[in-house]
């Protein structure tokens, strides 16, 4: 039968009163702080110092996994699994979902009163207590992440700003153009939290060089025009002459952008409606220069974390870039020398953002 999760909520290290966990090998009871086993006998802990054993906190295999929780969301779930990524940890994923839509409205009364209670969301499986930090990104997640972290005696961390909760979290990776404000908590990054990983699904060519076009799609803000992008990709092919080409749509690109991207010949062309695959991460990895419209944070994340490629955003019209938020994403990594805003000359900024550094300090000054 073994310890109870409602017991192992109240236990505490009764040397240095701090959080306990279980061992999955033998059920007893771990401190990672003091490095002490305390035995279980007829399913009671045996909580006396003088009854623990010295063990090596390294080697125990609660320390390091990740309980990440999905709302269904890829976006939403890469985010949390790209932290897991960068810091080299394992994790486990774990659906969660509110029972009903009113219940979202009242997690967040239930968080200001300090109530946590798994009755308002559902849960694939009952996590069991081996975690060192439960991760989630999008409002969908967040009360189901307080509820957990409380329950399993571990680390919460929140990607993205969770608004209409309390601020609370162990750790929160907000975006600079979110505003978040300055907390000890929270690690401010100027760009979406991404993990990169190429596939090698385009591959180069020895001794020729390789310029990229990533085209998204149409936004609540803005639509592609074909036209103008048409004659901004004849401007890429006149400034880059001798250059391969390689291009690549998304799921988002409307069907007459795509009708007149079959027009140009390319080195490697990639139609998302026809070959669903991602072969952004090679662009990154091989390209001497990559183009990428401006409709997508995701993308232009990445563009800017990973590889050696000079970044170069397209705008979707002669009109300002999108949402207020997203050109203050754009401008600002343009004034950092990330990325430059084609204007029928190219830049070449390549300077990238050590995302796994920055997660890497954070975590251990928090953690």
């Amino acid at each position: 039968m073994g310890v109870s999760l409602e017991l192992m909520n109240i236990l505490a290290c009764p040397k240095c009163k701090g959080k306990v966990e279980r061992d999955r090998e033998d059920e007893s009871i771990l401190c990672l702080k003091c490095s002490l086993r305390y035995p279980v006998r007829d399913n009671i802990p045996v909580m006396l110092i003088d009854e623990a054993e010295p063990f090596n906190a390294s080697e125990s295999s609660e320390e390091e996994r990740l309980l990440v929780l999905s709302d269904g969301k890829p976006g939403h779930v890469n985010q949390s699994i790209a932290f897991a990524r960068h810091l080299n940890i394992d994790y486990d994923l774990l659906a969660v979902n509110f029972k009903a839509r009113w219940l979202k409205g009242v997690s967040y009364f239930a968080d200001r009163l300090g109530f946590l209670t798994t009755r308002f969301f559902n849960i694939d499986k009952r996590p069991q207590p081996r975690y060192s930090a439960v991760v989630s990104t999008g409002s969908e997640t967040y009360y189901a992440n307080r509820v957990l972290s409380s329950q399993l005696r571990c680390k919460s961390v929140a990607i993205m700003m969770p608004r209409g909760y309390r601020l609370v979290f162990d750790l929160i990776v907000a975006q600079r153009h979110d505003h978040p404000p300055r907390r000890d908590n929270l690690l401010c990054l100027p760009i979406n939290l991404t993990y990169v990983d190429p596939l090698e699904i385009v591959t180069p060519t020895a001794g020729r060089q390789y310029v990229s076009i990533i085209v998204g799609g149409d936004t609540k803000q803005a639509g592609l025009d074909p036209l103008f992008l048409k004659r901004q990709v004849e401007q890429i092919r006149r400034q880059f002459q001798g250059h391969e080409f390689w291009l690549t749509t998304s799921r988002r690109t409307p069907a007459a952008v795509t009708e007149m991207l079959e027009q140009f010949s390319w080195a490697r062309s990639v139609y998302y409606e026809r070959e669903p695959i991602n072969p952004i991460p090679d662009f990154l990895n091989h390209s001497d220069c990559v183009f990428i419209t401006a409709d997508s944070s995701s993308m232009i994340s990445e563009a800017v974390s990973f590889g050696s490629a000079a970044v170069e955003i397209l705008p979707l019209s002669d009109t300002r870039i999108g949402q207020k938020k997203f050109k203050l994403l754009i401008d600002d990594l343009s004034a950092m020398g990330c990325l430059h805003i084609f204007d029928g000359t190219c830049a070449m900024k390549r300077k990238k953002i050590p995302l796994s550094e920055e997660l890497r300090k954070t975590v251990e000054r928090i953690f």
